[in-house]
């Protein structure tokens, strides 16, 4: 299997190299039938690539300990169902996995490629596999996961025990596929450029791939922090760690370039803007690669242990230099069709969700970098901590949430003052209830009460503006409410999918507020039989058991709950010692409601059962985690296709009759969108 992998990994590099020299050659020398056959070996890289990836699983399920990676993160004793976290838990399991996953998207996309930017994919696809042979040749020939040992163990190393849990089924392979995956808007934005296609060309394509980016990325994050908040024990879901850092600001970036794309597509605005963030956003990812990839900046999540971080900051330097030097060439030719009319307009609004998505990545890219550079002019590594995250990066989002509320409130090119306060009228008056109710509860922190108020503001604006065109569609049509409003979403669903994804930002935002603000913690030592109480609940502790396995001692508790002397739910939270390894892993029990969740984590195991125990209540943590689906519901509502509209082969002049058969008023129509 080692040996069969080993090759296919080879033919694949030779299969990336030729469709990139091919596509630059064919389109240069003008030979279409050369440019098809380099278009044809990005088809077949990901059947060759599937067959490496197989030949690599197939050696962990049958304990190949002759293969160096197989013996490294993997043991007779690991469970069979973490074989796939394993395939990726280092630097050559999880760079063959981008490798495939990235030849896999490049061939759907450019089989995909609407018929506007055909002229250009020569260009597309060598940008692509130009990204896709650096992945391969460090694989090979640096990182190659087949690479035999000379001696066979009898036994191997292990699965790093923070990585057996079913949130690592989802959350790496949804960060790596989502960083990789900001390669294919930047190679179409950089194919329309070299190939001359400077106006709107790519938009469409660039739009698409940059939401199955974005919603990847929301997705590994999201995970990552349901990672952290049930295994690590510490009681949050945010860390502002440096890997968990490269992994937001690309997020940030993309979030920018697709609200701005929008603007391209419907006004013929921000050509150049565009460019420059989706240019900026691979350039995070390549960040984000180079710090999981033995980066200088310590991290529990990169590979400490790699040799590659100089590679990948080559390789970050070309995918910097490179997008933006072909911008710049092409600079004269990517003047907008319009200028902004008015700071008072939707086209404003965005600009100004650009500005502050990117302030808030660049706030956390310094202080991100902020300990190199301290190393390197004062010769001391300062570490910069969650405060200055919070305190910095706290009010600008704040304020996007703000503009959040208030842009999709705003008409494009130019708003009147007494438009936008009628519109504004319902939002207001439900963020000041909303205040008003907290204030009598007894809430007085500032920054969360301005969060609170500000998402009520949100969610009312978004079901101003579904509540408005669905009743003038009611009006024209008889039709119920929920059909009405329905069909309205499905004949417009970018705005409506995007509306889907708001809303889940706000129950994000609820779930930050809660946690951050209103959160309990009390450390207890409790012996069998003796009980602890915090806010409303009383906890009782009966007993641990102790259970022994060949690698691992699992330490299971068990804690009843009450309320007013009610037992609620009987908590079995437990803990891991891996002597071989010298290390723990907990797993936190949690009762979660949609008010808030009881957090239970035994921390220390001592003599006579007794056992050390964090406890916490976490207000509102609940809705980040189901904020996760509706942002996957809202982005797929978003990404659907359009039926493209036919043709009318109708006269010029429409007779009265076929006049009249819509009976909507202009001005409904206008409100209905």
């Amino acid at each position: 299997m080692a040996e069969m992998g080993a090759i296919a990994l080879w033919i694949s590099l030779a299969l990336s190299s030729y469709a990139l020299l091919g596509s630059v050659l064919g389109q240069v020398r003008h030979s279409p039938p050369l440019v098809e056959s380099a278009r044809r070996a990005t088809f077949l890289l990901p059947l060759v690539l599937l067959v490496a990836t197989l030949s690599l699983v197939g050696a962990f399920i049958s304990r190949d300990f002759s293969v160096a990676y197989v013996a490294r993160h993997s043991s007779l004793a690991m469970p069979k169902i973490y074989t796939w976290v394993a395939f990726y838990a280092g630097n050559e399991g999880s760079l063959l996995f981008i490798a495939m996953v990235l030849a896999a998207m490049a061939a759907l996309a450019l089989w995909l490629a609407p018929a506007k930017v055909r002229d250009t994919l020569p260009w597309t696809t060598a940008a692509l596999m130009l990204v896709l042979t650096f992945f391969l040749a460090v694989t090979a020939v640096m990182a190659n996961p087949f690479a035999q040992l000379p001696l066979v163990p009898p036994d191997g190393d292990g699965i790093n025990p923070l990585l057996t849990h079913v949130g690592m089924f989802f959350h790496p392979p949804a960060l790596m596929t989502g960083l990789v995956a900001i390669a294919i808007p930047t190679s179409f934005a950089i194919g329309s450029m070299i190939g001359g296609k400077t106006r709107d060309e790519w938009a469409d394509a660039g739009r698409v791939w940059g939401l199955v980016a974005w919603v990847l990325l929301a997705c590994g994050l999201l995970l990552g922090s349901w990672w952290a908040y049930t295994i690590l024990g510490w009681g949050g879901f945010w860390f502002w760690d440096p890997v968990e850092n490269a992994a937001l600001m690309p997020w940030l970036a993309l979030t920018a370039f697709i609200h701005s794309i929008m603007v391209q597509k419907r006004r013929s605005m921000f050509r150049m803007w565009n460019i420059v963030l989706i240019n900026v956003a691979f350039g995070l990812a390549l960040y984000g690669m180079f710090m999981n990839r033995g980066g200088p900046v310590p991290s529990v999540h990169s590979f400490g242990a790699s040799t590659l971080g100089w590679v990948f900051l080559l390789f970050l330097g070309v995918g910097v230099v490179v997008p933006f030097g072909i911008f710049f060439w092409r600079f004269p030719l990517l003047k907008s069709d319009r200028n902004l009319d008015s700071m008072l307009s939707r086209e404003a609004s965005f600009l100004m969700n650009n500005l502050l998505l990117l302030s808030i990545a660049f706030v956390t890219l310094w202080g991100t970098v902020y300990p190199l550079i301290s190393r390197l002019f004062k010769g001391q590594e300062i570490t910069v901590a969650r405060p200055y995250y919070d305190q910095v990066n706290g009010p600008l989002m704040l304020a996007l949430v703000f503009l959040m509320g208030v842009g999709p409130l705003l008409p494009w090119r130019r708003a009147s003052l007494r438009g936008l306060r009628e519109r504004l009228l319902l939002p207001v008056a439900a963020s000041v209830t909303v205040l008003a109710l907290l204030a009598v509860l007894g809430v007085r922190e500032g920054y969360a009460l301005l969060g609170f108020g500000l998402c009520a503001l949100v969610a009312a604006s978004i079901l101003q503006e579904c509540w408005r065109p669905t009743r003038v569609r009611r009006r024209a049509t008889g039709e119920g409410y929920a059909t009405a409003f329905l069909r309205l979403a499905w004949s417009n669903r970018p705005r409506y999918g995007g509306y889907l994804v708001h809303l889940a930002v706000v129950m994000m935002a609820l779930g930050v507020l809660g946690g951050s603000f209103f959160h309990l913690q009390r450390d207890v030592l409790l012996a069998p039989g003796q009980s602890t109480e915090l806010g409303n609940y009383r906890l009782l502790y009966l007993s641990t058991e102790e259970v022994q396995y060949s690698d691992r001692t699992e330490y299971v508790s068990t804690v009843e709950v009450y309320r007013n002397d009610r037992l609620l739910e009987t908590l079995h939270p437990w803990r891991v010692s891996y002597p071989a390894a010298g290390m723990a892993s907990t797993r936190a029990a949690i009762r979660s409601t949609p008010v808030e969740d009881l957090y239970v984590v035994p921390s220390e195991n001592q003599a006579g059962g007794t056992v050390v125990m964090r406890i916490l209540i976490n207000p509102l943590v609940w809705w980040m985690w189901v904020a996760g689906p509706v942002v996957v519901m809202g982005t797929l509502v978003a990404l659907w296709p359009q039926r493209q509209a036919v043709p009318s082969r109708q006269p010029l002049s429409v007779p009265p009759a076929a006049a009249s058969i819509n009976p909507a008023r202009p001005r409904d129509v206008r409100e209905a969108g």
